[in-house]
């Protein structure tokens, strides 16, 4: 029998003041029982959680995130997310939350395998809490939606550490060490084909890791961009290096863009107000060097 009583409790450990935070709160609990049931199977014995979300998870980054991010810690072209995905499904369902999970096929060959995580908004936000229909605001076909990515051709170089959560049960995930983590964040930040939408948790989570004075691990980040198709493999990266393709990366245009693609996920915008390219490119000259 389905249990929602270890959700609600999860689910009280957030401000649920409103409407929309109680969907992220919802969200947020749905992720981690996807770990749960994650680490209930083989699949951190040969993956990694890492990303926004493995961030603000395990290390309190103060904003919302959507995906989980998964790499395998050793090549493998016929590894198969698939194999995992009903005991996800399974794991939900045991806590009264009634997602379907599924593979994204994609048409082109690629090394990142994609599954979705889905769920009615309305049903499971009456099922975790008081509130009772007719709720205003919220579609009756809205669906939480949460995608899982894991790369299956890895860059080298990460370090991995073990991290551990105590509800619903106490579990361990495996997972990028803060160097390795920001070195992905890096090579976001300087590698991302932007198009038309500027990715403003990038530099959020930049800043982020700059504050708290995380070091770069600089073989995988070398690693990442030698992959990626932006560095010679024969050439050494350094510091000088990413603050140069950094200055030349962004402008007061790409500013702009970046803070309203990240305002929806803080609580607090005014924290934007003093980005500017002579702010990100002081404080990454400041931290960079003093880190390493």
């Amino acid at each position: 029998m389905a249990n929602i009583g270890p959700v609600k409790q999860m689910m009280s450990q957030f401000p649920c003041r409103t409407h929309e935070e109680t969907r992220e709160a919802l969200r947020q609990v749905t992720q981690e029982l996807t770990l749960l049931a994650l680490s209930r199977t083989k699949f951190f014995d040969l993956a990694a959680f890492y990303g926004g979300t493995a961030l603000r998870i395990f290390h309190e980054l103060p904003r919302f995130s959507e995906d989980l991010d998964f790499s395998l810690m050793l090549p493998d072209r016929n590894f198969n997310l698939t194999d995992f995905l009903p005991k996800i499904e399974e794991e939900l369902a045991s806590f009264g939350l009634e997602m379907h999970v599924t593979r994204k096929e994609k048409r082109e060959l690629s090394p990142v395998q994609s599954a979705f995580i889905k769920g009615n908004t309305l049903v499971h936000l009456v099922k975790v809490t008081s509130v009772g229909l007719p709720v205003r605001g919220i579609p009756s076909n809205e669906v939480i939606k949460i995608k899982l990515e894991i790369d299956v051709d890895p860059p080298k170089g990460a370090g991995y550490e073990l991290k551990f959560r105590l509800l619903p049960v106490p579990f361990s995930v495996r997972l990028y060490d803060k160097p390795s983590l920001f070195a992905g964040k890096v090579h976001a930040l300087l590698c991302r084909g932007w198009k038309n939408r500027v990715k403003g948790r990038d530099f959020y989570d930049y800043l982020w890791y700059l504050a708290n004075n995380v070091p770069v691990n600089m073989v995988h980040l070398k690693e990442r961009m030698v992959q990626s198709g932006h560095w010679n493999t024969k050439k050494t990266l350094t510091i000088d290096d990413i603050l140069q393709i950094l200055e030349n990366r962004i402008d007061p245009r790409i500013i702009e863009l970046a803070k309203v693609d990240v305002s929806p996920f803080i609580a607090n915008t005014q924290e934007l107000d003093l980005w500017s390219k002579d702010f990100f490119l002081a404080v990454s000259e400041d931290r960079l060097r003093s880190s390493t």
